[in-house]
């Protein structure tokens, strides 16, 4: 059975950041290589806080670096984070792009980084997640756009084993629109927009309907990720500073609110074919945190019976929405909840928080008790299904 990967990631090369600093000054992001600090992508404007160092996204890729032993874990698990006091990661973050594997920088050898990991094909995701947060907006539907013709080529150079998921500005509906309409041209599967609408707005909006209404009829499914926020809601900004761990806990509780929109405010009921991705937030959350909001909608409707009637959201989700997951056991458990269905595994590879190079071996590991249909299901058909693959 070939393995699929719904959930990888791209690092951004050079060129996608090319013309945007002689347009845009020091608030555009750029590639600024430093002795002994490697390749970084930074914003001038932001002074120190505006700073990526490109070996940051891609630490997975030390791990056939390290000696003794190759890859250390437990089973069933995800490989050792390790630190970056290592040697092999402190090299990576030293050497910029050229100490990288080379298909991190070359569509067309991303190949090889699969056969180690046994997977046959990725849906990429950014890397750079700072694009989705630009505040001069012109600035950032330049820089997408940018992005959207690097990933094309990246994929394209693949020989069919890459799929790029597009980015859409949807800090300024009509040129999303008008970018969807591009990147739909351009033989995109599918699209990512932040996991949380633009400040002041919601996507329930009539000035976003356009946008759901094409991706329906194109059968374009629209992607919200981990990390691509388009602001930092307070609460965020509190837990970073009280507690890490915490936040990171609690990284679910940013995208539920647009979940919410989507299915109990009405773009679900107006959209029933539309197909919604939430990638990179694992899922043994949500059959609990579904029935809280079955409950919650029936509570409102019971106070105000003329707001709109409460529909079921189990069959909502089951319907119309999909979840990434990694080694999340407990997706796998709740799964006739959600319905098998709607989980799609994803290597998260280079990041961090990647299977890679044992992607095989945790997926035996993982699915040991289940049977090779629900298997199939999460780490091949439904993700082949969704993108027309």
């Amino acid at each position: 059975m070939a393995i699929i990967s719904a959930d990888s990631h791209v690092v951004e090369g050079p060129d996608v950041f090319t013309g945007l600093a002689e347009k845009f000054g020091d608030d555009a992001p750029r590639v600024v290589s430093g002795e002994g600090r490697g390749d970084s992508i930074v914003i001038p404007a932001h002074k120190g806080r505006g700073r990526t160092n490109v070996g940051m996204m891609a630490l997975a890729a030390t791990r056939l670096d390290v000696d003794e032993p190759p890859v250390e874990r437990a089973h069933g698990e995800k490989p050792w984070v390790g630190t970056i006091n290592d040697p092999e990661i402190k090299a990576y973050l030293t050497g910029g792009y050229s100490a990288m594997r080379p298909g991190l920088t070359d569509g067309a050898r991303r190949g090889e980084d699969q056969d180690v990991d046994g997977v046959a094909l990725e849906v990429l995701y950014p890397g750079f997640f700072a694009m989705f947060s630009m505040r001069n907006v012109e600035l950032l539907v330049a820089l997408q756009k940018n992005y959207n013709d690097w990933l094309h080529d990246f994929c394209t150079a693949s020989n069919g084993r890459l799929v790029g998921i597009a980015a859409l500005p949807v800090q300024d509906p009509p040129a999303a629109l008008e970018e969807l309409e591009r990147v739909i041209h351009l033989g995109y599967r599918g699209v990512i927009v932040p996991s949380n609408a633009p400040k002041g707005r919601r996507y329930m909006d009539e000035e976003y309907a356009p946008i759901w209404a094409r991706c329906e009829e194109a059968r374009v499914p629209v992607s919200f990720h981990v990390g691509c926020a388009s602001h930092n809601p307070t609460w965020v900004k509190e837990y970073a500073t009280a507690d890490s761990i915490a936040l990171y806990g609690n990284t679910a509780a940013l995208v539920q609110p647009t979940l919410v929109d989507f299915m109990c405010r009405g773009i679900c009921e107006k959209h029933p074919n539309l197909k919604i991705v939430v990638a990179e937030f694992n899922a043994g959350w949500i059959a609990y945190w579904l029935d809280r909001v079955d409950q919650a909608w029936k509570r409102e409707y019971g106070s105000n019976p003329d707001m709109a009637k409460p529909q079921p959201v189990h069959e909502i989700w089951q319907r119309q929405f999909y979840a990434t997951i990694e080694n999340d056991q407990a997706a796998l458990r709740t799964r006739d909840m959600i319905g098998e269905e709607t989980l799609m595994w994803g290597s998260d590879y280079p990041h961090t928080d990647s299977t890679w190079p044992c992607s095989a071996a945790v997926l035996d590991e993982m699915f040991e008790g289940f049977s090779a249909d629900a298997k199939a299901k999460i780490t091949h058909d439904t993700v082949k299904a969704l993108y027309q693959l």
